[in-house]
């Protein structure tokens, strides 16, 4: 049975007072004291990023130079190593221009005196009876313009010439022998 308010014992038997949990760090260890009072600091070393293919640069390149077949293009490949430039501001170990900030832009405050004087409804009206003004003086202009011409209308007003009766019949009717 389990004494009262406590967990049940498990049946491995726990190292003595002595004994130091963790991996022990035989050239110094001096605890929390050289801990906080010593920081390891690693200098940075500068690698050398390798950039990615610039395969339309290639494209460009081996179409220029006459590749139309897949082999040309895979030759032209092999030989040309074109990468692609890298575009980044900032490198490892580098310094940001003075004047430049990271992140997305902070949002404008919200003009609340703006919000509270229904300063938005009234800019709404005025543009809609700007536009009300726009609309009427584009449909008065189409009212006092006056229509287009057609050909109808233009035949209406200039009709065609009457055309005179031709008594001419082709030369082939006047060689016709008939009898008197």
């Amino acid at each position: 049975q389990p004494e009262l308010g406590k967990p049940k014992r498990n049946c491995y038997p726990l190292p003595g007072p002595d004994f130091t949990y963790g991996m022990y760090m035989h050239r110094r260890d001096g605890g929390v004291a050289e801990a906080i009072g010593h920081w390891d600091s690693v200098k940075a070393k500068p690698r050398k990023r390798v950039m990615p293919l610039d395969f339309v640069a290639m494209s460009r390149g081996a179409v220029t130079e006459g590749c139309t077949k897949p082999r040309d293009f895979a030759l032209y490949y092999k030989f040309k190593d074109i990468r692609q430039i890298d575009k980044g501001i900032l490198r490892y170990g580098g310094k940001a221009p003075p004047g430049m900030t990271f992140g997305r832009p902070s949002r404008p405050p919200t003009p609340f005196f703006d919000i509270m004087q229904h300063r938005y409804k009234e800019l709404w009206m005025e543009q809609q009876r700007a536009r009300t003004v726009v609309q009427r003086e584009i449909k008065k202009k189409f009212l006092t313009c006056p229509p287009r011409k057609n050909r109808t209308s233009f035949l209406r007003t200039h009709p065609l010439p009457v055309k005179e009766e031709s008594f001419w019949h082709p030369q082939r009717y006047e060689k016709v022998w008939a009898p008197h």
